[in-house]
C-alpha cells in the first residue's frame, strides 16, 4: 500500500509538471510572458499611444462662398454673405482663445495649422498660439486648390504661407496641410524643397511613415476624417457626445493594439467648430477618459515626426513612389 501511495503521488506530479509545460517542452510562465510583452516598447518615448491633435486656424483665409450653414442656398455672386462671415469669424472671436485655455488646463501641446492669410488679419491669435507652445504649421497662404497648379506656381504659394506665418509668430513651419488634403503630384517635392519635414494629407495608417521623395526620407503623419469635427459636425450633423463616443471607441482599440504595435491617434478641430462649448466639453471629457490609461502620451506633430523620421521601426511605404522622384 506505501508503494501505491508513493506511485500515485509521483504520477500525479508528473501531470501538475506536464501541464504547465506548452506543447514545445517549455515551462508556461503566464507572468512572464506578460512582462515580455508589456517591455516591448514601439515608440523611442516608451508611450503605448501616441495621441496628435489638430488645431486648425482658417478664420479670414475663406474665399467667397466657402462652405458653411448657409453653402446651400448661396447668395448671387458678388453678394456678401453677412452670415457665412460670422459664423467664421467665430473661430478668431472665441473658437481658439477656448481651445487654448483648455490645452494650458492639462498642459497639451497641439500642432495648428495656420493659413496665412487668417495670421495677417488675427496676428494676435497667431501669435497667441506660439507662445502657447503649440506647432505653428503650414496650411497655404489663403483657401485655394493646389492639385492645378503647376511645380513653381504650387512652390511659390507653399513659401508665401510659410514666410508670412514666420514673419508673424517667429515659427518657421515644418509640416503641411493641403485644403482639403487634395495635392498635386508634386506636392511632397515642392514641400521638401521649400524645406518642410511632413505632410498630413493620407489616410491610409494608423501611424506614422516614411515615404521616400527624391530618395530621401519624408515622414507622413496620417491625417483622420473619423476623428475630424468638420467631417462628422458640420457635415454629418452629429451632435458633440456622437463625436466623444467615437474618440472613446477609437481610443480604446488603438490603445489595446498600442500593446503589440505602434500606433497614433489623430483628432482634428477647426477653429470655429471644435472651439463652440460643446465640443470643448467634450474633448475635456475625452482627456480626463484618457488619464485612465498609462502610457498615454499628447504630442506635436513636428516633435512626432522629428522622433521616427531615422527610427529604423517607422515603415517606409512606396505607394506613391512614381510621383516623387
Amino acid at each position: 500500500m506505501k508503494y501505491l501511495k508513493h506511485s500515485a503521488f509521483l504520477i500525479a506530479s508528473a501531470i501538475v509538471f506536464v501541464s504547465c509545460m506548452d506543447k514545445n517542452g517549455k515551462e508556461k510562465t503566464g507572468q512572464s510572458v506578460k512582462t515580455e510583452k508589456s517591455s516591448k516598447k514601439h515608440w523611442p518615448n516608451g508611450a503605448q499611444l501616441v495621441i496628435s491633435v489638430s488645431m486648425q486656424f482658417e478664420t479670414g483665409g475663406q474665399p467667397e462662398g466657402a462652405e458653411s450653414p448657409f453653402s446651400g442656398t448661396p447668395l448671387p455672386k458678388g453678394q456678401p454673405d453677412l452670415a457665412a462671415e460670422s459664423w467664421y469669424r467665430y473661430g478668431a472671436n472665441e473658437g481658439i482663445y477656448r481651445m487654448l485655455d483648455l490645452w494650458k488646463k492639462y498642459d497639451i501641446k497641439v500642432t495648428s495649422h495656420v493659413v496665412g492669410s487668417a495670421a495677417e488679419r488675427y496676428p494676435e491669435i497667431a501669435k497667441a498660439i506660439a507662445t502657447g507652445g503649440h506647432e505653428i504649421a503650414a496650411h497655404g497662404m489663403i483657401w485655394d486648390n493646389q492639385w492645378n497648379k503647376n511645380y513653381a506656381d504650387e512652390l511659390k504659394f507653399v513659401k508665401d504661407g510659410v514666410e508670412t506665418v514666420k514673419k508673424i509668430t517667429g515659427q518657421k513651419a515644418v509640416g503641411y496641410n493641403c485644403n482639403w488634403l487634395r495635392r498635386s503630384p508634386n506636392t511632397l517635392k515642392v514641400l521638401q524643397e521649400a524645406g518642410l519635414l511632413y505632410h498630413i494629407d493620407d489616410l491610409s495608417r494608423d501611424e506614422p511613415f516614411i515615404t521616400k521623395v527624391n530618395g530621401k526620407n519624408f515622414v507622413v503623419m496620417p491625417y483622420t476624417l473619423r476623428n475630424n469635427d468638420i467631417v462628422n459636425i458640420e457635415g454629418k450633423n452629429w451632435s458633440p457626445d456622437q463625436f466623444l463616443a467615437q474618440l472613446k471607441f477609437e481610443f480604446d482599440r488603438l490603445y489595446e493594439e498600442g500593446a503589440s504595435k505602434r500606433r497614433m491617434m489623430s483628432i482634428s478641430f477647426h477653429d470655429r467648430i471644435g472651439g463652440t462649448p460643446a465640443m470643448v466639453h467634450a474633448m475635456e471629457e475625452f482627456i480626463k477618459y484618457t488619464q485612465e490609461k498609462q502610457g498615454v502620451v499628447f504630442m506635436r506633430k513636428d516633435d512626432i515626426a522629428k522622433m521616427v523620421v531615422n527610427d529604423p521601426a517607422t515603415p517606409i511605404d512606396t505607394s506613391e513612389e512614381k510621383y516623387n522622384n
